[in-house]
């Protein structure tokens, strides 16, 4: 291809559509390298189908749980639509001390989860209250004249979304070229209104339907998504300005706090906030978003996949000590989901009981072997009898007929044990400080790590169990009974029947000691009536204390121990660890070190690694170096950094010029050009430059006031 030409240019070459890369299908990635495996798209189909069904479970969760949130909202907004629309005495009043209607959304904390709550809280609106609502966060909107533009191209659909514009600098282009004021907003809001009343008064039958969603003279919502991030003149100029215009323009704000609602008196003075009529909302607390996701996604058999313990306590801690998130707790338990089909090739046999047969059933050999490579596996093979050691070893067949009956057995562990737990934090979930923890997640923990009536605090809790009073311990059982009746095991019909029949002896003790009290306060008459001197009551104190020395137990005391043991029983029966369970394997997943990896990001960690060894992420042969050397072929920065962790406190730059010259030019031999020397030594200085001035960009270094040829080092240890 030629490029010469009488005038200077830019010549592009675009590369033939042969050559291009075709980009991989996520399927692809789960048959590479180590992972190459016959059943490679059928563990992706798997993974995809499970993880839609989650993310439908989550969604519908989430949107259970705004429900009362939403709909407080929805009929706050409607209210103030109503005033407006009638024009009551009570707008009247508003629009004479320009009020205007304000709602204070207290979300929590936990920031990262406010996008996805006012994307819901926005569609909700637009399908139920009215279509112009217009979102807006405080790094959009520094000043007030920022607001109006994004809040007029939002509400007019003048522009491009922001999201899609790499440019910050972007130039919003309007169709009509229309000035951002209040002024504007106004006009466009009553031409807008004329529209749809005259549109109505045409097709009065699309008025009809028309009506149910949207009025003829819908609010304007403008939702603050991040209040604590706008500037205190920002909200006061704008406030101050559409309390003005109130009777022209119906207006709804909506605050999104994080913290505390008394941030809208700290952030506005009193002359501004008077102008707001607030109401305050409260949301969920993060904390019981998190429990019920657990109730409903790890404590059921709806899903047969499982988190083991270790995991399940790096995801806990995360949400608990890092950022409260429950979005990020729901892409951990993603990357779980594809890390455990991705890495595990028998996780085609995690599917549903009815699924079973069939899976086991297409097994191939290859399968068979890592089945019997599992530890789990194995350990149920020692303990097997010689002659079903060698079948189970040898005979495929014979192998998936056991494999079946163990996947089977172990879907009946799940129900089993969901049941039992949920009955165990029944009782322990109201004891005095709480010795298995407050929330099931905690109990659930402590059953997954190892047999749990071998800690010390179940012994503890056993012992306050048995000191329990009636009415608490038959509200417990009847609670134990309903978990039971709803529960999908079948093996907890003698169960029910056991602590009902527990549930008739406290009523029959009951009666018999309403019969025991009456004749009890007719002999406490009748000693009242004695004469007592002091050496009798000292003589019969003295019985008493002998007799609570050797004092038998009562019957409601004997039917408590009965009680508290048989639920120790069935803890004991059916709250085994999972690892103890053969084939745990293929439905838990525990590498709790992958998890931290991609969750618990070590930012510095990873840039000394790849500084102190390049191979290990560009894996050229090249860059390999023995012996602790520097390599020639090393990128400059790379060469720099290696060098500069030789030295102390101040750096010396001509001394490590000289260095790194002699690292860079270590290939040439001593023979090299001459005449190019001078040449080379301005390049090899220019890289150094470049490099140095990148770790200073990284905070490796800074210049030093000390000396002016030095700069100083910032960090120590390695990494």
């Amino acid at each position: 291809m030629s490029t010469c030409s009488v005038s200077k240019g830019c010549f592009v070459f675009k590369p033939s559509p042969k050559k291009r890369r075709v980009s991989q299908k996520p399927g692809n990635y789960f048959g590479e390298g180590k992972n190459e495996s016959e059943d490679a798209q059928l563990r992706f189909v798997i993974c995809q189908s499970l993880w839609n069904q989650i993310k439908l479970q989550t969604e519908q969760i989430q949107e259970d749980l705004n429900k009362q949130l939403f709909d407080n909202l929805v009929n706050f907004l409607r209210q103030s639509h109503s005033e407006y629309q009638k024009k009551t005495t009570e707008w009247t009043c508003r629009m004479k001390s320009r009020e205007i209607p304000t709602a204070a959304l207290v979300l929590g904390v936990n920031v990262t989860d406010h996008d996805l709550t006012f994307r819901s809280i926005s569609e909700v609106l637009q399908n139920n209250v009215t279509p112009y609502i217009a979102l807006l966060e405080g790094k959009d909107c520094p000043g007030i004249k920022n607001l109006m533009q994004k809040l007029m191209g939002q509400l007019m659909n003048c522009y491009i979304d922001v999201d899609s514009v790499e440019d910050e600098d972007y130039v919003q282009v309007s169709q009509n070229r229309v000035r951002c004021s209040m002024t504007s907003l106004i006009n466009w809001y009553k031409s807008v209104t004329k529209t749809l009343k005259k549109t109505d008064s045409e097709t009065p039958s699309r008025k009809r339907a028309s009506s149910s969603r949207h009025c003829q003279s819908p609010l304007v919502v403008v939702i603050f998504k991040d209040m604590e991030s706008f500037t205190t003149k920002v909200l006061q100029d704008f406030i101050v300005i559409s309390s003005q215009h109130i009777h022209e323009l119906p207006l709804v704000l909506i605050f999104g706090i994080a913290t505390s609602p008394m941030i809208i008196h700290s952030l506005l003075p009193h002359s501004v906030s008077s102008l707001l009529c607030i109401e305050l909302f409260q949301s969920l607390s993060c904390k019981e978003h998190l429990s019920t996701l657990i109730d409903k996604l790890l404590l059921t058999d709806q899903f047969p996949f499982k988190l083991g313990e270790k995991v399940l306590r790096v995801l806990i801690n995360i949400f608990l000590y890092h950022d409260l998130s429950v979005q990020n707790f729901i892409k951990g338990f993603q990357i779980c989901v594809v890390e455990h089909f991705y890495s595990q090739p028998l996780s085609i046999l995690c599917c549903q009981l009815e699924d079973i047969k069939k899976r086991v059933n297409a097994l191939g050999h290859d399968q068979c072997e890592n089945i019997r490579r599992l530890p789990s596996f194995r350990r149920y093979v020692e303990n097997q009898v010689s002659e079903k050691q060698i079948a189970l070893l040898t005979a495929d067949d014979f192998l998936k007929e056991a494999v079946q009956k163990l996947l089977e057995d172990l879907h009946v562990y799940h129900e089993n044990y969901v049941s039992v737990l949920r009955c165990l934090h029944v009782f322990t979930s109201s004891l005095p400080k709480y010795p298995l923890g407050k929330q099931i997640r905690e109990l659930h923990c402590a059953c997954l790590e190892n047999r749990v009536w071998e800690i010390e605090e179940y012994e503890s809790s056993l012992q306050l169990a048995r000191m329990l009073n009636k009415s608490d311990l038959v509200t417990m059982l009847q609670q134990c009974v309903e978990i039971f009746v709803s529960s999908s095991g079948k093996e907890f019909d003698k169960t029910v029947e056991k602590l009902k029949e527990f549930l008739t002896q406290f009523q029959q003790l009951e009666v018999a000691e309403a019969f025991q009290d009456q004749d009890v306060s007719v002999s406490s008459q009748k000693e009242l009536q004695k004469k007592t001197d002091l050496y009798h009551l000292q003589k019969t104190l003295l019985e008493l204390k002998e007799s609570r020395r050797s004092k038998k137990l009562t019957k409601f005391e004997m039917l408590r121990f009965e009680v508290v043991d048989y639920i120790d029983s069935l803890v004991r029966k059916y709250l085994v660890p999972a690892d103890h369970k053969t084939l745990h394997e293929i439905m838990y997943f525990n590498t709790a070190s992958v998890l931290r990896e991609h969750m618990n990001a070590a930012p510095r960690i990873a840039l000394h690694t790849a500084l102190n060894n390049p191979y290990c992420y560009l894996k050229n042969q090249a860059l390999k170096s023995d012996g602790g050397g520097i390599s020639n072929k090393a990128p400059d920065i790379c060469i720099a950094y290696r060098l500069h962790l030789e030295c102390g406190r101040l750096i010396n730059l001509v001394d490590w010029l000289e260095a790194f010259s002699t690292v860079v030019t270590a290939a040439e031999g001593p023979n090299a050009d001459a005449s190019s020397s001078d040449q080379v030594d301005d390049v090899v200085h220019a890289r150094f430059i470049r490099a140095v001035s990148e770790l200073e960009l990284l905070g490796f270094i800074k210049p030093s006031k000390q000396k002016t040829d030095h700069v100083a080092r910032l960090t120590w240890g390695g990494c």
